[in-house]
């Protein structure tokens, strides 16, 4: 096992995201999800119904690609797709009651992904958000939105 006393910051923050990842993916699977299908079912739930192009520009990928990821989604029932009545060349995507079921599972196995899940990580998770804004805003070319304070979650919220 290598040093990690004596690793950059920067590595051992990719290590981590890393791993987190792939163990949150893992058990996603068993849900018929992974890590992008979680953050579209997100956006969905939270707006409702959109275009592919219009999901796909809020969680910041290709259309292509969430094409990908909104088809292992159908195929799951997690989604469902409709023909939009204005513009006919579209669908609309919406979040099935499927879906939110698994939705509310990925959050579970989120919370539960690391020893002692979010306790005492809030000086953690302000700087992690903190470098999400600072680097998110020149990769994804616009300001990377500040939190909403949710009404009794003020410990959850990043101040960075």
């Amino acid at each position: 096992m290598p040093d990690l006393q004596n690793w950059p910051t920067a590595r051992l923050l990719s290590t981590a995201a890393r791993l987190v990842e792939h163990a949150w993916n893992e058990k996603l699977a068993s849900l018929g999800l992974t890590h992008a299908g979680v953050i579209a079912l997100e956006v969905l739930d939270a707006e409702g119904a959109l275009a592919q192009a219009q999901l796909a520009a809020k969680v910041r990928v290709q259309a292509q690609t969430m094409g990908k990821t909104l088809s292992r989604l159908e195929v799951h029932g997690h989604i469902t797709r409709v023909r939009s009545q204005s513009d006919r060349r579209s669908q609309l995507v919406s979040i099935s009651d499927l879906g939110k079921q698994a939705l509310e599972s990925s959050r579970e196995l989120e919370r539960n992904l690391t020893p002692g899940g979010d306790a005492g990580a809030d000086d953690l998770r302000d700087r992690l958000a903190s470098v999400i804004r600072r680097l998110g805003t020149s990769r994804w070319g616009g300001p990377v939105p500040e939190p909403m304070e949710l009404a009794g979650n003020e410990g959850l919220s990043d101040h960075g």
